[in-house]
């Protein structure tokens, strides 16, 4: 097993054995299993997937929505060091949206570069939260078939 240790600017938001952890770096995504070599990398916003057991299936993957930040693997140890990370159950896909539009009409009337640069990150944090909530309304409806 793998200790994964999930820490934002609020402060740790998850530390917990797991078995497999998904990430996402500036070079595409990564699996981490238990052994793993050693290893720094960026994390790019994106999402974050945990499967606690060996045996879990897909349907039973945890997700994160979250930002850019780093990530120290170790064989028995994941870090990840990120400003913000929402856990798929804690995201309203409606507001999420709304923030997305709102974002698109930012980028869409930004009056000068730093107005630009600030509306396409929240475009990346809103489409990622929305990613993570599209996910997590999927294993819902197959868990229940």
């Amino acid at each position: 097993m793998l200790q994964l240790q999930l820490i934002t600017l609020l402060g740790q938001k998850m530390d917990e054995e797991v078995y497999e952890v998904i990430l996402p770096t500036t070079i595409g995504e990564i699996s981490v299993f238990p052994g793993h070599e050693p290893l720094v990398s960026l994390a790019k916003a994106g999402v974050i997937a945990v499967r606690r057991q060996k045996t879990d299936p897909d349907t039973a993957l945890e997700y994160f929505a979250t930002s850019g930040g780093i990530i120290e693997i170790d064989p028995g140890r994941v870090r990840v060091l990120v400003d913000e990370a929402d856990h798929g159950d804690d995201i309203i896909e409606a507001e999420s949206q709304k923030a997305l539009e709102r974002a698109l009409q930012m980028r869409d009337n930004a009056a000068d570069q730093v107005e630009l640069e600030k509306a396409t990150q929240l475009i990346d944090r809103h489409q990622t939260r929305l990613k993570v909530a599209g996910l997590r309304r999927h294993q819902t409806r197959t868990r229940f078939k």
